[in-house]
């Protein structure tokens, strides 16, 4: 199985900026694709960013491109985002995902990704 665990949410002033982590641990090696994805309170979880793991190609979601970058280091199995210019609406807990397997599912749709993390606040005020 495979275990992701989030880190380096926390509270930061609009314009600012936060990098959050995931450390992957387990059998990580049937995932193609890792990303990130955020909850606000009384909203569906929505796909941010994503990143073929084998290619090193990147998805971004409208709302963050230009802002937000996705990372990951081979070396220590951890997956960043980098979040630049953070605005109140990108307030949310912030989930780290990966597949399991090759999915005819687009990288930030949320059906694609079988293992999750328990997430990390982010708050933008």
């Amino acid at each position: 199985d495979v275990q992701l665990v989030e880190s380096g949410g926390g509270s930061v002033e609009a314009g600012g900026s936060l990098r959050v982590s995931c450390v992957a641990s387990g059998d990580t090696r049937s995932s193609y694709f890792m990303g990130w994805f955020r909850q606000a309170p009384g909203k569906e979880r929505e796909g941010v960013a994503a990143i073929y793991v084998r290619e090193q190609s990147l998805h971004y979601a409208d709302s963050v491109k230009g802002r937000f970058t996705i990372s990951r280091d081979d070396h220590d199995n951890t997956l960043y985002l980098q979040m630049d210019s953070l605005e109140p609406d990108d307030t949310a807990m912030y989930y780290c995902a990966a597949d399991d397997g090759m999915l005819p599912v687009q990288p930030l749709n949320i059906d694609r990704y079988k293992h999750w993390g328990h997430g990390t606040q982010v708050t933008v005020s």
